[in-house]
């Protein structure tokens, strides 16, 4: 795979971001193999060699792959100027891009060929929209991108419209895919409500619980966590654990005493993101907690909150919830960090790593079986940071379900299930 390069600029750091006044960024031109008669072979060394060859896939096809993603080019022009805000996005899109190019290289050297087309949406979802009449993207065998939830529904709105399909693949948001309602979208980053059901089987397997305690701040984004979990709750107990959810003002936890066991684990659910209620909160449940035993778990965000401190979380035996983890140790990610190094003279992002799992997931199944496109559901994978276990839901597209518990040890997450 041949990559077309335009002039870059520097964007921050030791960011580099690909510079283009016109719609497509970069394009891969195909590298087709060709086979010719055999040559007679006279060493052991040289049989090995044509082995391995041969064992290597070998197509003309062409798969093109259409990315839609925030750069907002835009603030290159003289007399523009990148906001902190719009420089995140567009950093966040060349690692990514980056991530997922190298993965396809990697693919390339099996003999797979591929035509990546990059296109700037500018974080405008009025853009996105248009660019859903463009014939290069209506034409392509998968669609990745737009990043952002209202960029996303833009773009598959006119696509849909146009009776065009395509399967469109949300890269990076969790956002729950019926706020897209697309038949044809790909939810790589699991929503939320998959977090909670999945709270939901741990904490019915692990514990049984006559009582689950659901501390509520009073602010309505609760119920995002909380409607999936009680639904959880109901169905893998059969409705024989007992749910209590008050609303909690000022850390007060004087209430819920009378209902505490001395004996067994009192299980205690927070779903809330909002800093001052997890601070007092979280600090009353710490004195409850030497004088009952605490179990909580708390909302998959919490890993990027730094205010929560380990030994806190570590005291409330605290279950978080997350998809992705990385393992520093593993051989595989100490060799994509030597070949993204050495590939584009900078550390790879967590969201550069989020590109090349996608792009490894995504470009072997164009270069072995485009059908399997339409089979997700039946396709697990394992990557360097997540793992895909997708399902299919009637006009909500797949949906990846994966979600791993884990649990502060040693003042840190490590993985229970």
């Amino acid at each position: 795979m041949t990559l077309v390069r335009n002039h870059r600029l520097l964007l921050s750091g030791n960011k580099w971001l690909l510079l283009g006044g016109i719609v497509v960024l970069a394009a891969c031109s195909p590298k087709v193999r060709t086979v010719s008669a055999p040559a007679k072979i006279s060493t052991p060394e040289a049989k090995k060699e044509a082995e391995r060859a041969s064992e290597k896939p070998v197509s003309t096809r062409i798969s093109t792959i259409s990315m839609l993603l925030p750069f907002t080019l835009d603030d290159l022009n003289a007399g523009a100027q990148y906001t902190p805000a719009t420089l995140s996005r567009a950093n966040l899109s060349l690692d990514y891009y980056q991530g997922f190019k190298l993965a396809l290289d990697s693919l390339t050297a099996k003999g797979y060929n591929y035509k990546l087309q990059v296109y700037d949406t500018k974080d405008v979802p009025a853009t996105a929209s248009n660019l859903a009449t463009v014939p290069a993207i209506r034409t392509s065998d998968l669609v990745v991108g737009p990043v952002f939830p209202d960029d996303l529904q833009a773009f598959t709105n006119v696509l849909a419209g146009s009776g065009k399909v395509i399967p469109t693949v949300s890269p990076l948001s969790p956002a729950a895919p019926s706020t897209v309602k697309d038949q044809f979208l790909v939810t790589v980053a699991t929503p939320l409500e998959y977090h909670a059901w999945s709270a939901a089987e741990y904490i019915n397997e692990h514990y049984k619980p006559k009582k689950v305690f659901i501390l509520k701040s009073g602010y309505s984004d609760d119920n995002k966590y909380i409607t999936p979990f009680k639904k959880g709750i109901d169905s893998t107990s059969k409705r024989k654990t007992k749910i209590i959810a008050p609303t909690i003002v000022r850390g007060r936890l004087d209430e819920l005493v009378p209902q505490l066991s001395t004996t067994e684990e009192n299980v205690f659910v927070v779903p809330s993101t909002n800093q001052q209620f997890l601070m007092v909160t979280l600090h009353s449940l710490d004195s409850l907690a030497k004088r009952y035993p605490v179990t909580l778990f708390g909302h998959p965000s919490w890993t990027k909150f730094a205010y929560l401190k380990p030994d806190l979380l570590q005291r409330l035996k605290t279950h978080i919830t997350t998809t992705d983890r990385v393992d520093y140790k593993s051989p595989q990610i100490l060799v994509f960090i030597r070949n993204y190094r050495r590939a584009y003279r900078a550390e790879p992002t967590h969201y550069a790593m989020m590109g090349f799992d996608e792009g490894m997931y995504f470009g072997a199944l164009l270069g072995e079986n485009p059908d399997d496109l339409k089979k997700l559901d039946k396709k697990d994978f394992s990557g360097l940071l997540n793992k895909y276990r997708f399902i299919k839901k009637p006009g909500l597209g797949w949906i990846n379900t994966h979600v791993n518990v884990l649990q502060y040890n040693n003042f840190e997450l490590k993985k229970v299930e």
